[in-house]
């Protein structure tokens, strides 16, 4: 009821291409999640798919029909930005219903999804409220009820937690995750936050200057990066990347060795540094040290470590867990 085929699809504005060619297949029910640094085309292409702007080349497939001849208003989505765009005059239960009164359905079954939508965002309180008389998590959550009763086949998703503090993020990030298992609807997700990414998708997909770098489950993308872009986006904090030469590695230009992949010691190790910088956060110790063989380290211990700057230390890393990359910047394996 909602897979989505992207073709080639490219789009320019001017002189600048924003997207330079981009395919993609999402299956009914998938979960996916395009992520990527600010400026990389993630909403545009999300807009394209939408029918927001128009693709300079392609074809964007829904359910196996070519849609890019159909308004967006035709096209089985339902979107959810990251303003909320409520009406301030309107009520929770009126804004929630106002795309279904506009498309001209009958009060009844306006009621009948406004009071389904409403008790899977636990929303039933505050159906009689304005939203400048609800907190930033509610309104999302109204932006998203909205969504839901227009039962589309798609839903799109813009950064839609941006505006949110850190606690509500996380809160309305669960709420997401079990939207999707209720509905088993197919939804497609923008974000640059790639915890966001890791914990909500079933598959993301990794985009750089308007082009594909990788698309694969979150822990694919953790595990097998396909380039240093990927490892270096992918994981916090960010993959260390070591000259192969220092470490008297032969086939490769580049070693990758991921924080949490690193042990330290006040004994022995491969590698001899100074710590220059520690982050204590309780459940973790993020170590920083210089070391001669590698340069700036970046080590993350599980638990709480007494280190602190100006000691000297050992690390050791896990040399299963290492990554290779050739001159071009690609994953050996």
């Amino acid at each position: 009821m909602g897979s989505l085929q992207l073709q080639s699809i490219r789009k320019s504005f001017g002189n600048q291409d924003v997207l330079k060619g981009i395919d993609l297949d999402v299956k009914d029910g998938e979960f996916v999640i395009f992520v990527g640094p600010s400026g990389c085309g993630k909403s545009t292409l999300l807009r394209v798919i939408a029918g927001l702007e128009d693709a300079s080349y392609g074809t964007v497939r829904i359910d196996g029909k070519e849609v890019s001849a159909v308004p967006p208003a035709k096209r089985g989505i339902a979107m959810v930005f990251q303003s909320y765009a409520l009406y301030p005059h309107l009520t929770v239960k009126d804004n929630m219903g106002l795309g279904l009164k506009q498309a001209g359905e009958s009060k009844a079954v306006i009621d009948q999804r406004v009071a389904k939508a409403s008790a899977m965002l636990s929303l039933d309180p505050y159906l009689a409220r304005r939203p400048s008389e609800m907190s930033g998590g509610q309104r999302q959550r109204v932006a998203i009820g909205r969504a839901i009763v227009r039962e589309p086949k798609l839903f799109l998703f813009d950064e839609p937690l941006s505006n949110l503090d850190a606690a509500l993020r996380v809160q309305t990030r669960l709420e997401i995750a079990g939207l999707h298992r209720r509905l088993k609807a197919t939804m497609i997700y923008v974000t640059h936050d790639q915890v966001e990414a890791m914990t909500l998708a079933d598959k993301i997909v990794v985009l750089n200057a308007g082009q594909v770098e990788q698309v694969g489950s979150p822990m694919d993308l953790y595990n097998k990066p396909a380039n240093l872009f990927v490892a270096g986006f992918i994981g916090s904090p960010q993959m260390n990347f070591i000259a192969a030469e220092k470490l008297g590695q032969s086939g490769a230009k580049t070693i990758g060795i991921r924080p949490e992949h690193i042990a330290l010691s006040r004994e022995a190790g491969d590698w001899t540094g100074k710590v220059i910088h520690v982050e204590h956060l309780g459940a973790d110790t993020i170590v920083y040290l210089e070391t001669e063989t590698t340069g700036l380290l970046t080590v993350r211990l599980f638990g709480e470590h007494a280190y602190a700057p100006d000691d000297i230390v050992y690390a050791a890393p896990d040399t299963a867990s290492m990554h290779r990359f050739d001159a071009e910047g690609r994953a050996i394996s």
